[in-house]
């Protein structure tokens, strides 16, 4: 058995009229193939190019690992050299990824490289993320801290996107006072003897390719999967409708806080307490 998925629309360009109408209102995701087409960045962006703009730079990196209590918060698990990483990119499949890495601040020539696109909604220009990954890489199943809509933008290579919304949490092993799902479950292959409530869950998946913009509404959850070595940009507006504005702020302010504060109590038994709870609830209510 696979999971419920569909397929994400899929459009060659769209007005923001349009976008808004079609896609925003109704908080549906939609792949744009040709958004970027004008961008310097469809033509230059490539993993050797970022190897020659940024190969001294020290980055971030980050694997599979599950969490551990005495990580801290986005704290990496190694850093290297980015020529170096782009090497073994390149060179093998590596678990190492970098996200939530501001390189555009690092290296400002690459913001020449690419303009804000107006698909209707006010971006925040400050917080333009990127994201690497090596073949089979992934990351777990999470939704952001924020609940933001977000524009991915993908270059080189393929990457596979799994995605459900805020509604389908009681079948997904959501971790409580988090943001992640269990992070044993393989959401390419699950296995439904272990995880039998997935079965139950209603999704959207589709592949990447270079160029391609992929629209994930106000808080989706998220799962993606390096198919080649590549990287993303991600862009993102701040969540529209009251009740996630409103949950944003309880994460950033009230959660996260006290989940860090339960840490530095308990220690790991507050983390496996919380991947006990996982399962026992999403089965209760599942039944």
């Amino acid at each position: 058995m696979k999971l419920n998925l569909q397929d994400i629309p899929r459009v060659k360009n769209i007005s923001k009229e349009d976008f808004i109408q079609d896609y925003f209102k109704p908080q549906k995701p939609v792949v744009i193939e040709q958004g970027i087409t004008n961008w310097p960045a469809y033509n230059k962006w490539s993993l050797d190019y970022i190897k020659d703009v940024a190969g001294d730079l020290t980055v971030p990196l980050y694997d599979d690992r599950p969490v551990d209590y005495k990580d801290g918060f986005n704290e990496p698990h190694a850093t290297m050299k980015m020529s170096a990483y782009v090497t073994l990119l390149q060179s093998e499949p590596t678990k190492y990824r970098i996200f939530l890495w501001n390189l555009l601040k690092e290296i400002p020539q690459l913001q020449k490289d690419y303009t804000f696109p107006d698909f209707g909604l006010k971006l925040m220009k400050r917080l333009p993320m990127l994201f690497f990954g090596g073949k089979n890489s992934h990351t777990f199943m999470h939704y952001d801290i924020d609940l933001a809509n977000i524009f991915h933008f993908h270059f080189e290579g393929k990457k596979e996107c799994i995605l459900f919304d805020q509604k389908q949490n009681e079948y997904l092993y959501k971790i409580p006072h988090s943001l992640i799902t269990r992070e044993d479950i393989d959401f390419s292959n699950p296995d439904f003897k272990k995880w039998p409530a997935l079965q139950h869950a209603k999704g959207w998946q589709c592949e990447l390719n270079h160029g391609e913009v992929l629209y994930m509404p106000e808080g989706y959850w998220h799962y993606m999967k390096y198919l080649t070595p590549g990287f993303s940009m991600s862009l993102r507006a701040i969540a529209r409708r009251p009740k996630n504005f409103g949950q944003a702020i309880y994460n950033l302010v009230i959660m996260r806080n006290y989940d860090n504060l339960m840490r530095r109590i308990k220690g790991q038994t507050w983390i496996d307490w919380k991947n006990e709870q996982a399962i026992s609830r999403t089965h209760k209510s599942f039944k």
